[in-house]
């Protein structure tokens, strides 16, 4: 049938409805068909065809305008009475809440105002004499001058500190706005002058200076989470909220009155991380959570969006992932002419001018905004008639009025079942002058001239002469009237009803009792015959902890979508995955031992195909020891591909945050994860690791290894009288093989600093159910070798042994690196304390006494780059040679990518005897004939092995000429 479509691109469908007319004519059925019901039934069109033609009439008669009103009358209406309706993504460029919903202010609003500019002032200034000569090393000034009202109606009436009865508040300040935080500590009496001036000197300022942004590690008392690295503060904030809710539905602690503040910059939600996981907090009903926003309009070189509106833009986003969006557009100033705007004319030029040109107001006077923003149309240049050009320069933005604010807040905090977001407009550089208002370079600007500085002074109404300002531009005096003026009573009084100033952390909590290592019995032991993997024993092990029931109860495990590939769907039944909705579904695998359980009280933080959250999640539990008091063993394990190369800005974050917790990095190595490909193996995570000073890494060989190091790492975070900010990275394998059981003379002292003997020189290896160190005298051979390795590279350091013994007259000693980076870093503390103390003994590096009684060449063979055991060749006595896998992975066996990369036995053998060969051992020509017997170049021949002309083969296998 033929069909014509209307303007509106709905076809005509005949004899639809009682008129012969199609009831969808007017229709957008992509628009109802995105808010109600996808069938689209019509149960009384005539009904419908009244309802238009109402809004047709009421169109024709008072315009568009009014329409518009109606309409969103009735949307509101509508939503009051819990009709289901698509929200809409944004409003109009004005005031979430209008005046007339505003609560009253609580406080005093000129006291406050006061200090408010004291601090202002202050921080301006300890910035301003950090860039005086021979220091000269800056800071910011603008970011907090625009965000101090945000900050002071938190800190006066909202943010909780540590001695609250209900907990205090979490709050994520803004990096760049440091030097408010410290301005107002100052005037506390928490920060002396002097501590002022030793912003940005950590080191060289005598007694210790302040860091540049909230560093944790470098203010442990002070500052509580970092956030400078753009996008982190954002995430971290909404995966700190969710750990409250977690810690508060297990039962460990009541979180219900603890809020999560984050404040965060417009421009810095450019970064994927700031927008990236805000449908998390929606999604688990985080109204323990507040964004504020200040949109000052720009980044650190321009205008964030010159061309559009970025308060528009982020309330559509947020709104679509189901925040609560407050936008704080418009000072009181504004209020009477929005009422007087009855055609809506000023709202339109709110709506349509771009934030490059609010920008540009700022930068000029009242008469250019007169010019260009109010005579565009003659309605609104009728509004503003009656004022001077200062009165309109004094129509302030949103963010700057405490009012406003205020109101925001308030509305947040009585949000439920919603995280809220306030889009506070401000202008940059707010209050520092003509020069460095609305700005483009304002960001970079560090110093204030004399002009700058007396003008400041004026605007801000502090009670400094000329003369103080004169005597030394590059040293103005800091304002703090003492603590006896009214204004620092009334401040402190704020902070003691509040619960104590902020920021402040606290490391207070009780140590855990770690269960010995022999608790760990099942990998202990050793598997016999059975092949089992290093990831496999880890599940094991932290089986066995937790029959402890306090390490249950403080065990996180985070998983991002591959627990089943690291066999930790055995964790699913038992302890559970936390959701704070519980299980309101019948999983499809409910007959199963191993089913999905969810659950309300779970311990499992199962976070998606999602790194970065996971990381967060890593961060808010392997900090709880300090935000809340309560120690918590974080366990995220991952592939190892996508942990350090991935997320390694957030792992150092949780470095400066001082996080306790064990990173797993799962199905390890270049070659062990067989036919997986060049974007999942992963061969360089501990040379990314070695980066981390937080970091402590290991690859262990055996699961009796793993044992030993788990149980130390918790003891090192949590254990009486130790608390060591540590984070410990284990690299762990899918490749099955045969666990030795524990040696009976295990040196558990050199396991734990990274290097032991495993198989002596003289004493054959055992293989398969026999698999140990030592399993009787060896033969004596001519020669002496000694091989290190590590994870995988174990059982290729194994099979060369044999080799060696068995075909070319070598005895060889194999020791098992535990940690190639703890090695190096003993190394290098060692070799940097003879640099500083020439006159005094340092000590040996731990790896050159463990091999002290080593012979011949030393071979290293890891599964990662040759860099990981190149870090301690200036320790290694003698001849050394190392062996890893350096290049792109890629999809092939396991035998296949050792035999390309040369780290399999058959290349430590061919490196063994070359080494023999530059110490005159043996001959050159041994070397050539080994190598071409292996043939070492060839991957495709790693079972095609000739035998040596004057010895067995290691196995019987067809030639080349076959």
């Amino acid at each position: 049938m033929a069909m014509d479509d209307d303007q509106n691109g709905a076809p005509h469908a005949q004899g639809t409805g009682t008129t012969g007319q199609d009831p969808r004519r007017d229709s957008n059925v992509a628009l109802l068909r995105d808010g109600v019901a996808s069938y689209l039934r019509d149960s009384d069109p005539e009904e419908t065809q009244e309802w238009m033609d109402s809004l047709d009439g009421l169109l024709d008669e008072a315009g568009p305008e009014r329409a518009r009103y109606l309409v969103l009358r009735l949307l509101e209406r509508a939503t009051a009475k819990r009709v289901a309706l698509p929200p809409l993504t944004s409003t109009d460029y004005v005031n979430t809440i209008p005046t007339w919903m505003e609560p009253d202010f609580p406080g005093d609003e000129e006291i406050e105002k006061r200090y408010r500019r004291w601090m202002r002032w202050n921080a301006a200034i300890m910035v301003h004499r950090a860039q005086r000569p021979g220091i000269g090393v800056g800071g910011h000034i603008s970011t907090y001058a625009s965000a101090a009202a945000l900050y002071e109606v938190g800190f006066n009436h909202f943010f909780r500190g540590k001695d609250h009865p209900g907990g205090g508040d979490h709050v994520f300040f803004q990096g760049h706005a440091s030097p408010g935080m410290y301005a107002r500590a100052f005037l506390e009496g928490r920060l002396s002058e002097e501590d002022m001036d030793g912003f940005r000197q950590e080191v060289t300022h005598p007694g210790g200076g302040l860091p540049s942004y909230p560093h944790p590690y470098g203010m442990p008392h002070f500052w509580e989470f970092p956030t400078v690295s753009m996008g982190l503060g954002p995430m971290n904030a909404i995966y700190q909220a969710r750990f409250n809710r977690y810690l508060h539905d297990r039962g460990l602690k009541d979180t219900s009155q603890q809020h999560v503040w984050a404040f965060l910059g417009d421009g810095e939600m450019d970064e994927p991380e700031s927008r990236g996981l805000i449908q998390t907090a929606a999604v688990n009903n985080l109204d323990n959570l507040t964004f504020v926003i200040n949109c000052n309009l720009q980044r650190l070189d321009g205008p964030v969006r010159g061309n559009t509106k970025i308060i528009q833009e982020l309330e559509s986003f947020f709104r679509g992932a189901g925040w609560n969006v407050i936008k704080v557009v418009w000072g009181r100033e504004w209020d009477r002419l929005i009422e007087a705007d009855t055609d809506g004319a000023l709202v339109n030029a709110m709506n349509t001018v771009p934030d490059g040109d609010f920008q540009t107001f700022k930068a000029n006077d009242g008469a250019y905004v007169r010019e260009y923003f109010f005579n565009k149309d003659p309605r609104t240049a009728e509004l503003v008639k009656d004022l001077t050009d200062d009165e309109i320069w004094q129509l302030h933005r949103g963010g700057h009025d405490y009012r406003k604010v205020y109101a925001a807040y308030r509305r947040a905090m009585e949000t439920k079942d919603q995280p809220t977001v306030i889009l506070a407009h401000t202008i940059k550089g707010y209050g520092l002058g003509h020069n460095f208002e609305g700005r483009n370079a304002t960001h970079q600007m560090k110093k204030l001239s004399l002009d700058d500085l007396k003008l400041f002074r004026d605007k801000q109404g502090i009670p400094i002469s000329d003369e103080e300002l004169e005597k030394d531009p590059y040293l103005p005096p800091y304002y703090n009237p003492g603590p006896d003026s009214e204004e620092i009573r009334y401040m402190l009084e704020r902070r003691r009803e509040l619960g104590g100033f902020l920021p402040e952390r606290r490391d207070t909590y009780e140590p855990l009792e770690v269960p010995e290592v022999d608790a760990i019995r099942s990998v202990l032991k050793g598997s016999g015959k059975q092949e089992v993997a290093t990831t496999m024993a880890l599940v094991r092990i932290f089986k066995d902890l937790m029959r402890d029931p306090t390490i249950r109860e403080r065990l996180v495990p985070i998983i991002p979508d591959e627990a089943r590939t690291f066999g930790m769907d055995s964790w699913f039944p038992t302890l559970k995955i936390y959701n704070p909705h519980g299980q309101q579904y019948t999983p499809v695998d409910q007959d199963l031992m191993l089913s999905y359980r969810e659950a309300t009280d779970g311990h499992i933080l199962h976070e998606g195909i999602n790194e970065a959250g996971s990381v967060g999640s890593f961060i808010a539990a392997g900090t709880s020891y300090a935000t809340h008091g309560t120690a918590m063993i974080p366990l995220y394990i991952f592939y190892s591909m996508f942990g350090f190369q991935r997320t390694g800005d957030s792992i150092w974050a949780a470095g400066d945050q001082m996080a306790r917790g064990f990173l797993i990095g799962a199905t390890a190595g270049r070659t062990t994860l067989t036919g997986e490909g060049l974007q999942h193996m992963d061969g360089h995570s501990p040379v990314l690791s070695s980066t981390n000073p937080a970091v402590v890494s290991w690859d262990p060989a055996f699961a009796y290894e793993l044992a030993y190091i788990i149980r130390d790492g918790i003891d090192r975070m949590y254990g009486p009288g130790r608390g060591e900010n540590v984070i410990y990275y284990l690299t762990v394998y899918n490749q099955p093989m045969n666990q030795p059981a524990r040696p009976e003379d295990l040196d558990v002292e050199g396991l734990l600093k990274g290097i032991y003997l495993y198989s002596p020189a003289d004493r054959s290896v055992g293989t398969g159910a026999e698999t140990a160190g030592s399993v009787g005298a060896a033969p004596q051979r001519r020669h002496r070798a000694t091989i290190l390795a590590s994870g995988v590279g174990m059982g290729e350091a194994v099979r060369a042994k044999q080799i060696l013994e068995d075909d070319y007259d070598v005895n060889s000693a194999i020791y098992s690196v535990t940690s190639w980076n703890e090695l190096a870093r003993d190394g290098q503390h060692r070799d940097r304390e003879a640099l500083r103390h020439p006159d005094e003994d340092a000590g040996q590096p731990f790896v050159r006494t463990a091999l002290a009684d080593a012979e011949g060449p030393v071979v290293a063979v890891t599964d990662f780059s040759v860099a990981v055991p190149e870090q301690i060749r200036k320790w290694v006595p003698g001849d050394y040679s190392v062996l890893g896998c350096d290049g792109f992975g890629f999809s092939d066996t396991r035998e296949g990518a050792r035999r390309y990369f040369n780290s399999d036995a058959e290349s430590v053998v061919v490196a063994v005897l070359a080494g023999l060969a530059r110490a005159g051992e043996v001959d050159g020509e041994v070397v050539t004939k080994a190598a071409e017997r292996f043939r070492l170049t060839d991957p495709t021949a790693v079972r095609h092995v000739d035998a040596p002309a004057d010895g067995p083969a290691v196995a019987t296998t067809p030639t080349t000429e076959d």
